[in-house]
């Protein structure tokens, strides 16, 4: 069973970069640091460019980055988070239907991408690095965990689980098409996102339906539908 419900990452107040906590320096720099690293990748060099651009002393900046290229990655992630719930909170998102909810943040994601997409490229080769893949997943799974608690989502149960499982693999694949798309206002992107958010709504009412037999022999596996969310057909 899952836990209570944490609170929402919460929007960072505006903080004069002097005054910040290591943490909040690292949301503050994120969005910096991803504009830097389209020309010299997730690097040292960035961080450099990074601060000097926000008025950060480099020192300090430095120290709150010690975990190497992943720091930086996750620095960019975790301040997409926050613009999200600045952006998109739990009272604006109740006027949609939920499957406009999920794609509403997946698209607001993507779109923090655009102009990105050779830092996003270089973000994804160095999440795949074997030494980096248990950070990763921990990230992909935190994104989908506050896109699902902004989408109204309590379930404590498995369906806790499944829901977050899902919805880390959908954006993962998007991801994967939306750094290559070179169609007007990414619109490949969008059918993509689309199909598979139709492809979400189908499981979740066969999987009502499913749930409601006796026969367990006939229930359905969620391992085989998130490895055709992950690898679909284009």
């Amino acid at each position: 069973m899952a836990s209570a419900p944490a609170p929402i990452t919460q929007p960072l107040p505006n903080i004069d970069p002097a005054d910040a906590t290591l943490d909040e320096l690292r949301v503050i720099l994120g969005p910096a640091i991803a504009d830097a690293a389209v020309f010299d990748g997730w690097s040292a060099e960035a961080l450099t460019m990074a601060a000097e651009m926000e008025g950060v002393d480099v020192d300090v900046a430095r120290l709150a980055f010690k975990g190497g290229a992943m720091d930086l990655v996750s620095a960019w992630i975790d301040s997409v988070d926050v613009a999200m719930c600045r952006e998109w909170p739990q009272e604006k998102l109740a006027e949609l239907k939920i499957r406009e909810r999920i794609r509403t943040l997946v698209q607001f994601r993507l779109d923090q991408a655009l102009g990105r997409e050779e830092a996003l490229r270089r973000a994804l080769a160095i999440m795949a690095l074997p030494q980096n893949a248990p950070r990763a997943l921990r990230t992909g799974w935190n994104s989908a965990d506050v896109m699902w608690r902004l989408a109204g989502d309590t379930a404590t149960d498995y369906n806790h689980y499944t829901k977050r499982a899902i919805l880390a693999s959908i954006y993962a694949a998007t991801l994967a098409i939306f750094v290559d798309d070179e169609s007007i206002d990414k619109a490949e992107t969008r059918a993509f996102l689309d199909r598979r958010i139709d492809g979400v709504m189908r499981f979740e009412k066969a999987k009502a339906k499913i749930l409601g037999r006796s026969d367990k022999r006939e229930r359905f596996s969620v391992t085989r539908f998130l490895g055709r969310l992950r690898y679909p057909e284009r």
